[in-house]
C-alpha cells in the first residue's frame, strides 16, 4: 500500500496538467522545424503565446474531451462513448486521429477504426499525445490504466501506435510512486510486449543512457542512425520540389517520437525545464513530445515545485477552457482528482483522514502481440505533377485546386485517374468536402472499393484524408484506377472528388481478427 496526502495528490495532478500545457507551449513554435537534426534556435516563449494558441492544441483538447467522457459516463465508460467524441467532434484532427474520424463517420466500428486495414497511420503518434488523462487519473494503477487504454487507443491506433499510449499512460502511473526516472521507465516497459518496436527502442535509449549519462546528443545521434525511418504516407513530401527533395527524415511514428520524450526525461536529471528543453531540441513533433515530457515531469515535480516562470506564464490562463471543451487546467485538475480518488477506491485503496492509500498495481503485458505492418517498405511514389510523375495519368476535366495545389479536382462523372504501380499495398490521398461525392476504386480492372468523400461542412478540406487504401495484394505490378462516379449521398452539395499523391508499398498489413 502506497500512501499520499490529499494535498500532495492534488499538487501532483495540477503539476501534471500544468506541466503538459507549458510543454506544449514551448514546443509548438518549432514543430517539425528540425527533422533529422537537433534544433539550434531560441526556446524563449513569447508572452502572447498562450493567449493565441495554447487552448487550441490537439494534444490538449483531445485529452480534455476524453476526460469529459469519464466525467459524464464514469470510469466504466465504453469504447463507443469515447468514439462518440471523435464522431461528433468539431476540432481538427490529423494522421491516425483524422483517419479514425473518417472511418467512424463511414460506419466502421470503433474497435476497427485504428486497425491498419482501415488506417494507414496505425503506428503514428496520435494515441501517445492524448493518453495523458488516463495516467493522470490512475496514480499507481497501471492495470486499471491499461483497461482504459484498450478502449481509447484502438479507436485511432494499433500495434506500436497503440503501445505508444499504453506505455506512456503507464509511465504516468508510476511517476506518482517514484522519482527515479530510469526505474519508472523500466517498470512501465513491462506494460507492452517485449518484442514490439516500441519496447526495443526504449531498451536502446536506456542502454545508451547507461553507457553515456551526460551527453544527450550522443544518444540522439545513435537514435537517428538506427531508428529514423517512417512508413506513414505523409512521411513523403508532395511535391518533392517543395522542400528540395522527398523528405526522408520526417517522422511521425509513436515509438520514434516517444524516444525523444525519454531522452528529455532521462537527461533532464529531474529538472523540469531542462527536461522539456532537451526534448524540444530533439526535433520532429515538438509540441506533442514536449507536452508529454512536461506532463510526466509535472507529476514527478508537483505544481508547488514547478519553476516560477512556468507558473507565471500560465497564471492568466489557468481557468480558461480549452477550445471545444468545458475544461481548463484548473477544472481538469479538480476533475482528475475526483476521478483518481474513485479509481483508487474501486481498486482496493481507501481514504483515511487527509491521506490516500493506494493499492498499487504492477502491470505486465499478457496477450497477443499486435503488429501493424509486416516487412513494409516504400515501393513507388507518384505526385500529381506531370513533370515529376508522368506515370500518373488524369483523364477528363481535372483542375488544380487553388487552395490545395497538390490536389486535382473533378466535377464530372466518368473522369478517372490511372497509374501502374509495383507492390502489395497502395494509398492515394484524398480530400473531404461537403460538396464531394463517391468514387470507385479498381485494381487490375476489378472493382475493389467504393469510397464516399462527403463530409459535414465542419470538416471541409481534411486534406490528409484517404481516398484509396488497398492492402495485401499479390506482389506484382498492378494498375490502380480511380473513377468519379457522379453519385453522391443526399446530404452532399455536389459530385466532385479531389485526389493527390499515390504511394505503394511492399510487405503486408496484419489481417483482421475473425471474431
Amino acid at each position: 500500500m502506497f500512501s499520499l496526502g490529499k494535498k500532495e495528490l492534488k499538487n501532483k495532478i495540477l503539476g501534471g496538467w500544468t506541466g503538459k500545457s507549458y510543454g506544449a507551449m514551448m514546443g509548438q513554435p518549432m514543430e517539425f522545424a528540425a527533422q533529422g537534426e537537433i534544433y539550434q534556435g531560441s526556446l524563449d516563449i513569447h508572452p502572447e503565446s498562450p493567449k493565441v494558441w495554447l487552448h487550441n492544441e490537439d494534444d490538449l483538447y483531445t485529452n480534455m474531451a476524453f476526460l469529459e467522457v469519464l466525467r459524464d459516463k464514469g470510469l466504466d465508460a465504453s469504447q463507443e462513448d469515447f468514439a462518440d467524441v471523435f464522431r461528433q467532434s468539431k476540432f481538427m484532427l490529423w494522421h491516425a486521429n483524422g483517419q479514425a474520424r473518417q472511418n467512424l463517420l463511414a460506419g466502421i466500428t470503433p474497435n476497427l477504426a485504428g486497425h491498419p486495414q482501415y488506417n494507414p497511420h496505425a503506428d503514428d503518434i496520435d494515441f501517445q499525445i492524448e493518453c495523458d488523462f488516463i495516467g493522470i487519473i490512475s496514480p499507481g494503477l497501471s492495470k486499471s490504466a491499461n483497461l482504459i487504454c484498450d478502449k481509447v487507443g484502438h479507436i485511432m491506433n494499433y500495434g506500436d501506435g497503440y503501445y505508444a499510449g499504453a506505455f506512456l499512460s503507464s509511465l504516468y502511473t508510476y511517476a506518482y510512486l517514484d522519482t527515479n526516472i530510469p526505474n519508472i521507465i523500466r517498470r512501465a516497459l513491462k506494460s507492452i510486449p517485449a518484442q514490439c518496436s516500441y519496447a526495443k527502442i526504449i531498451n536502446d535509449i536506456l542502454d545508451w543512457y547507461d553507457k553515456n549519462p551526460d551527453d544527450w546528443r550522443k544518444t540522439w545521434e545513435k537514435l537517428e542512425d538506427k531508428w529514423n525511418f517512417d512508413l506513414c504516407p505523409w512521411a513523403k513530401s508532395d511535391p518533392p520540389s517543395r522542400q528540395g527533395g522527398i523528405i526522408e527524415k520526417f517522422n511521425i511514428q509513436g515509438h520514434f517520437n516517444g524516444a525523444y520524450i525519454l531522452i528529455g526525461l532521462l537527461y533532464g536529471k529531474g529538472d523540469y525545464l531542462e527536461a522539456i528543453k532537451i526534448c524540444t531540441r530533439c526535433g520532429q513533433d515538438t509540441d506533442s513530445n514536449v507536452a508529454n515530457c512536461g506532463g510526466i515531469m509535472g507529476i514527478i515535480t508537483g505544481y508547488r515545485d514547478l519553476p516560477l516562470i512556468t507558473k507565471n506564464e500560465l497564471a492568466p490562463y489557468m481557468d480558461r477552457d480549452y477550445n471545444f471543451t468545458s475544461l481548463s487546467i484548473e477544472s481538469a485538475s479538480s476533475l482528475s482528482y475526483d476521478l483518481a480518488i474513485k479509481n483508487i477506491c474501486q481498486n482496493g485503496g481507501y481514504i483515511s483522514g487527509d491521506h490516500v492509500h493506494i493499492k498499487t498495481q504492477e502491470h505486465e503485458f499478457q496477450g497477443q502481440h499486435e503488429i501493424s505492418f509486416i516487412d513494409f517498405d516504400f515501393a513507388d511514389i507518384f505526385t500529381i505533377h506531370p513533370h515529376l510523375s508522368p506515370e500518373l495519368h488524369f483523364h477528363g476535366s481535372w483542375t488544380i485546386d487553388e487552395t490545395h495545389k497538390d490536389l486535382l479536382t473533378s466535377d464530372r462523372a466518368g473522369d478517372y485517374v490511372e497509374v501502374e504501380f509495383t507492390g502489395t499495398c497502395v494509398y492515394m490521398q484524398g480530400n473531404l468536402h461537403e460538396r464531394f461525392g463517391i468514387l470507385d476504386v479498381y485494381i487490375d480492372d476489378n472493382l475493389v472499393q467504393t469510397r464516399d468523400m462527403y463530409t459535414p461542412s465542419e470538416y471541409n478540406n481534411s486534406v490528409q484524408s484517404t481516398a484509396v487504401w488497398i492492402t495485401n495484394l499479390p506482389e506484382a505490378k498492378h494498375v490502380l484506377k480511380v473513377v468519379a462516379t457522379g453519385r453522391k449521398r443526399d446530404e452532399s452539395k455536389g459530385i466532385g472528388i479531389q485526389l493527390g499523391r499515390v504511394i505503394s508499398y511492399t510487405g503486408h498489413v496484419t489481417e483482421l481478427t475473425k471474431s
